[in-house]
């Protein structure tokens, strides 16, 4: 059965915010862990991929904890502060993560703590959302900077879709609160989702799993290292980058219905990959992402399970068409 319009469809005013000033959405159930003491960077730094040992103060990582086959069990935000180094993952990732932490922390002087309760996150969405702070981080993707909203301590970290706030659980509804006078829009999860798809962003548990290696989902270049030294996984992810191609690649893909996440997408009878996730965009239309075979190139039309709906292949992220630009 296919999805209604009114469940894919973000609100009209919701959508206005993040285009065109500055939504607003409690993202706390996010996984969240802090590692301290002065083995916490040479200890991550081994089991992520990315270059967590380089990181300063203020500065930020994207990374992934792999399987020795290269194959993802979570997609990890790392940011480095003066007294540690903090956390956060979907949540659907965070048990993998803890185990993994505390599983190879042996011989390291690093201590890992629980945060997902302690402290909470907001995402400002939108091009306004620098103006809701009276000082926003620097331009550069994952900067963060300790700062105040409506007179509590918080930490402002910038993201591709605006900036995320992190405070102290108890705090929640005054920030909350400073926020909304200050002009942000309350928004729900349909209009983060049609925003994050639209940018064309996966996200771990829907368009990644453990079956996703980070170039067949497009994060490698953000988030993989290819000159650190070792971590789990990284003789397989650069065996691929050097000598190899992803079996799958992420694709945006148009349909002319709507259908169902997890629906088959075949090309010439054979299946090809599945829908990950579909929205309805006020500027778009109705899109998704996926991960399909890497032999499917855009402008290709792809059946939709048994259903009478098709998908054209789009690069990432989305761009009006010539008939939305006229």
């Amino acid at each position: 059965m296919s999805r209604t319009l009114e469940r894919l469809s973000p609100p009209a005013s919701e959508y206005a915010a993040v285009s065109e000033d500055a939504g607003l959405l409690d993202r706390s159930q996010r996984g969240k862990l802090a590692l301290s003491g002065p083995d916490a960077a040479p200890f991550l730094d081994s089991v992520l991929s990315n270059d967590i040992a380089a990181l300063t103060p203020g500065h930020g990582a994207d990374a992934t904890l792999l399987t020795h086959k290269g194959r993802m069990l979570a997609e990890v935000r790392v940011l480095k502060t003066e007294e540690e180094l903090l956390l956060d993952t979907e949540r659907v990732a965070l048990q993998a993560l803890f185990d993994a932490l505390h599983q190879f922390a042996i011989g390291y002087s690093a201590e890992l703590h629980k945060r997902t309760l302690e402290v909470t996150l907001l995402s400002a969405i939108g091009p306004g959302a620098d103006r809701l702070f009276a000082q926003a981080p620097a331009a550069e993707e994952l900067s963060h900077v300790a700062s105040e909203v409506a007179g509590r301590s918080v930490r402002l970290v910038r993201t591709r879709l605006g900036v995320d706030v992190l405070c102290e659980a108890g705090d929640l509804d005054a920030v909350w609160a400073g926020l909304l006078a200050a002009g942000a829009l309350p928004i729900g999860e349909a209009t983060f989702e049609c925003v994050r798809i639209e940018a064309g962003i996966p996200l771990y548990g829907v368009e990644m799993d453990e079956t996703t290696m980070p170039q067949e989902a497009g994060i490698n270049k953000r988030a993989v290292s290819y000159s650190k030294g070792c971590y789990i996984g990284q003789e397989t992810v650069a065996r691929l980058y050097w000598k190899g191609k992803p079996n799958r690649l992420l694709r945006g893909l148009r349909f002319s219905d709507p259908v169902e996440s997890g629906a088959p997408l075949r090309q010439n009878e054979r299946d090809v990959g599945s829908v990950a996730s579909i929205t309805a965009s006020p500027r778009f239309g109705l899109i998704g992402l996926a991960l399909v075979r890497q032999e499917v190139e855009p402008g290709d039309i792809l059946a939709v399970g048994d259903t009478s709906a098709a998908a054209t292949v789009v690069e990432l992220p989305f761009h009006p068409t010539s008939a939305e630009h006229g």
